[in-house]
């Protein structure tokens, strides 16, 4: 049964130990289910830096130092991949990439609140603390949220703080899945927690991580260099461990694209970088980036995005889907976002049978099949006092 709002929960252990550890995830692997939070650093660094791990049971409380000298986590590893035990998370990416970093897999099985929560009409990306106070009536003290978790020793308060994450969790996650289940939605987190179990999922593609830039230009030789050097970008902030943006700022990528510098010293006149880094190993490897890049034959360059998509949709026909979105999103008590996102209603709205979420599983029924008879001229929209309506045409 879940939690009463006003239940006290076991005090939080901190494990700096590994048979502390040991012993920890041998009574978890005996629970139905675990919560989860991270706490860890990234400002420095590509890679995140985990610093503390908190793990929440019936019984057990405990937040894991993982910087305790000697520690070793290969327990909680083993607990993550225990099949029998659900991992509950609350907006899990970060997480997840951490674990799949550090153990070489994703935590299996795994649920999200966050996804589950707008599943069940909560609103897009809700955050914890708002979970927490709608659900289990608790409050999250936000004090150290911008703490220096690489610090030691960890405070009281730190500890405090961070068992809170993994506490009222149990609370979320059994009434939310309490109301998923009322509502005949358990399916439809299924479909929505599936993309969190692949790894590819954590694994940005250096090959397309260009096209997250957004470059305003149909030149195809400038695509083609803007994205060689993004993916030699991310793969040596990869290699080094250094944010990609301190390696290089993307203004400078998308100048080193228009004007293809060629030499040490057309390099250093980018703005955004110094002579030393042109002059040093780093400089001499993105300028063979470019090079490589700039000898691509034509048909080897990739095309602007808009030259992909064909024409852009009417702006008339976007905007109807949009409002029969928030029809549909209100009339099932779910995120709009979820149901379907801009550039699927542009997409929904140039093609005509996108291969696009909101036309696979659950979206289809719900917003998927409307949308394409609004499109088709099958349905209408109109008014019915202060709500939309849907008048069948056909």
């Amino acid at each position: 049964m879940p939690r009463s709002s006003r239940e006290s929960f076991a005090p939080p252990v901190l494990v700096t130990q590994t048979d502390a550890l040991a012993a920890l995830c041998e009574r978890l692997s005996a629970e139905t289910y675990v919560t989860i939070d991270t706490e860890f650093m990234r400002e420095r660094t590509y890679w995140p830096e985990l610093c503390v791990v908190q793990l929440g049971g019936r019984a057990d409380v405990a937040v894991i130092d993982a910087l305790a000298p000697g520690i070793d986590l290969a327990p909680l590893g083993g607990l993550l991949a225990d099949t029998r035990v659900v991992k509950v998370f609350h907006a899990a990416r970060q997480d997840v990439e951490i674990f799949l970093q550090l153990f070489g897999a994703v935590p299996v099985p795994l649920f999200d609140t966050q996804v589950a929560a707008m599943v069940a009409g909560f609103g897009d990306q809700v955050g914890y603390d708002s979970l927490v106070a709608g659900l289990a009536g608790g409050q999250i003290d936000k004090a150290h949220r911008f703490s220096d978790w690489s610090a030691r020793p960890l405070s009281p308060a730190q500890v405090a703080y961070a068992a809170a994450d993994v506490t009222h969790l149990r609370t979320v996650y059994e009434r939310l899945t309490a109301r998923l289940e009322r509502e005949g939605r358990t399916t439809w987190v299924a479909e929505e927690l599936a993309a969190l179990a692949e790894p590819a999922t954590y694994r940005p593609d250096p090959e397309t991580i260009w096209e997250r830039l957004r470059p305003r230009t149909t030149n195809r030789r400038m695509l083609g260099l803007l994205r060689a050097i993004a993916a030699w970008r991310e793969r040596e902030a990869q290699r080094i461990n250094i944010p990609r943006q301190r390696l290089i700022r993307d203004e400078s990528l998308l100048e080193i694209a228009a004007t293809a510098p060629e030499s040490i010293e057309s390099l250093g006149r980018v703005r955004g970088i110094s002579r030393g880094f042109a002059e040093g190993t780093t400089g001499q490897a993105l300028l063979a980036a470019i090079g490589e890049a700039a000898a691509l034959p034509e048909d080897a360059l990739p095309e602007a995005r808009a030259a992909r998509e064909g024409a852009r949709p009417s702006p008339a026909l976007v905007a109807l889907l949009k409002v029969l979105l928030a029809e549909k999103a209100e009339a099932h008590d779910v995120a709009p976002k979820l149901l379907a996102s801009s550039e699927d209603i542009d997409r929904l709205a140039c093609e005509d049978e996108p291969d696009i979420a909101a036309l696979h599983g659950w979206r289809l029924g719900v917003f998927g099949e409307d949308a394409l008879a609004l499109k088709q001229g099958r349905i209408a929209l109109g008014v019915n006092g202060k709500r939309i309506k849907l008048i069948r045409t056909q």
